[in-house]
């Protein structure tokens, strides 16, 4: 499985690099105990070492690896990470959720129904990647909504690896579980259904309910 394209127009090289490791790293092909060298990387990838370099400071500073002086020791996403990682997400997400309704942006709406029209097609096409890649759309338009520049910046240092663990738990879910696709659009449509109510208290309990069966897939996928 390599990282979709979809997904890496204008990166640069160490950033493309380093979606294929942390790819190899979430889905267990590496690994942890894993020893990642400059010399091997570089030779793998027919490359300088200097965006190897890169790859490996944007995937520590993700807490992926630790830099030691043999080379990088892979240490990977336990569950916790996974619980808190999603934690995060919904943190971030509810209080967006609650500001897009207080304003309520009809326009913003009619995109995220949009957004969901493109995952249940790629749902019916059978393909996971651009079902993963809709599906993080949809949760990034919310939380982007929000325009608040911290949480921008902290989403920002995490996404990519969310988009890695959504890819590889979606793969699964098509693959193992293809029954449980369709009550996932279901939940996604729930949320915009609750954000048009404009109920706060509705709005905070579909999204509870819709991380915590993340938080299941997630679990269930990844370890």
């Amino acid at each position: 499985m390599q990282f979709p394209a979809i997904w890496l127009q204008g990166d640069s090289l160490g950033e493309k690099i380093s979606c294929e490791l942390r790819l190899r790293i979430i889905n267990g092909t590496t690994a942890p105990g894993s020893v990642l060298t400059e010399n091997q990387l570089a030779a793998e990838f027919g490359t300088s070492r200097s965006p190897i370099r890169d790859a490996l400071k944007i995937i520590a500073n993700e807490g992926l690896i630790r830099m030691e002086r043999m080379g990088a020791v892979v240490i990977g996403l336990k569950p916790q990470d996974m619980e808190e990682l999603n934690d995060v997400r919904f943190l971030f997400e509810g209080f967006a959720l609650q500001r897009l309704a207080d304003i309520y942006d009809e326009l913003k709406v009619k995109e995220l129904g949009q957004i969901l029209d493109k995952m249940e097609l790629a749902a019916s096409h059978h393909d996971p990647v651009l079902f993963a890649h809709y599906d993080l759309l949809f949760h990034e338009t919310i939380i982007l909504s929000a325009r608040h520049t911290r949480i921008l910046y902290l989403w920002n240092n995490i996404r990519y690896v969310i988009l890695t663990a959504l890819l590889v738990a979606t793969e699964q879910r098509f693959a193992a579980n293809k029954q449980e696709i369709k009550p996932m659009i279901t939940r996604h449509r729930l949320i915009l259904d609750a954000l048009a109510s404009r109920d706060a208290a509705r709005i905070s309990r579909i999204v509870q309910e819709h991380f915590l069966d993340t938080k299941k897939s997630w679990g269930e996928s990844l370890f």
